[in-house]
């Protein structure tokens, strides 16, 4: 069944990658399996079932991405630079999945919570809650931003959902499309959306935000 020790952690990878490429409903035991090198029996040893998989999985993926959103959204960082810094984290995650996989993917959450939301509840609250965890990021960074004067946000966690809803729809449309080119609109239109005018994709206002990463 593959060695033991690691089986269980390359079925949770392989899931992980074939639903973000494919979809959550054609990936089949069988393709996970063959993928993570690891007999059917063994799967049903550690799962009772592909939704079961998929949960541990996604909590597997959040524990290794979330030290990374500690970095970029850390207090010790200006706040308009934790987000701008955080949709060019993005970027350049969709381009070197494009290069891999030869398509832009856009978000996993998003992707296989609008699938499955009339499915699986339990699956749906899952995504649900590491959707919300990572609003909650971007809600932090924007009430620092207002507090330190960078923007006026009256209300940082309505303006973090509405931004996030913003990064998401664009997200979708890259993946539709297939064009990296699309996300050039992630940053000027997040920027607008916090108030900031478009200067060349760029604050008004000279900003440490926009110093490269």
């Amino acid at each position: 069944m593959g060695r033991t020790s690691d089986a269980k952690d390359r079925l949770m990878a392989a899931v992980a990658e074939l639903f973000w490429t494919q979809s959550y409903d054609s990936s089949t035991i069988d393709q996970i399996c063959e993928k993570a090198g690891v007999k059917k029996g063994s799967f049903y040893y550690f799962f009772d079932g592909k939704a079961q998989l998929v949960e541990a999985s996604l909590d597997r993926e959040w524990e290794a991405y979330k030290p990374q959103l500690d970095a970029i959204f850390s207090a010790s960082v200006p706040p308009m630079d934790r987000i701008v810094g955080h949709i060019r984290f993005m970027i350049a995650g969709q381009a070197e999945l494009k290069a891999k996989h030869g398509y832009v993917l856009g978000c996993p959450l998003a992707t296989l919570g609008s699938e499955i939301c009339t499915q699986d509840s339990n699956l749906r609250r899952k995504v649900q809650a590491i959707m919300d965890h990572g609003v909650q990021y971007l809600e932090s960074a924007i009430r620092d931003a207002d507090a330190a004067g960078d923007i006026s946000v009256p209300n940082p966690r309505e303006k973090a959902r509405v931004v996030r809803a913003f990064q998401l729809g664009v997200l979708m449309q890259a993946r539709i499309r297939n064009e990296m080119m699309i996300l050039n609109e992630l940053e000027p239109g997040t920027l607008e959306i916090l108030g900031l005018s478009r200067v060349q994709g760029t604050p008004s206002r000279p900003s440490a935000a926009l110093t490269p990463a």
